[in-house]
């Protein structure tokens, strides 16, 4: 699996904060992009339950009344 290609961004940073980046020797694009990932995988998983609600409701429903399939099976 070959890795997605790099673009690059022009972002705006408050200088104080780009300094002390700096001065810490930390990786700018490798930190925002480890942080962008993190909120693209909230935001997509936010979506997804919103546009899901209607039939998880639904299941839980189904399950509040007629309980799992395996409720008289389990040993624990």
């Amino acid at each position: 699996m070959t890795a997605p290609l790099r673009k690059p961004a022009n972002l705006s940073i408050r200088s104080d904060l780009l300094e002390q980046a700096r001065e810490l020797d930390i990786n700018l694009s490798r930190e925002f992009e480890q942080h962008l990932a993190e909120v693209v995988r909230k935001r997509q998983a936010e979506r997804w339950r919103a546009a899901n609600r209607e039939a998880i409701e639904a299941y839980n429903r189904h399950l509040e009344r007629d309980g799992l399939w395996s409720d008289g099976q389990r040993s624990f």
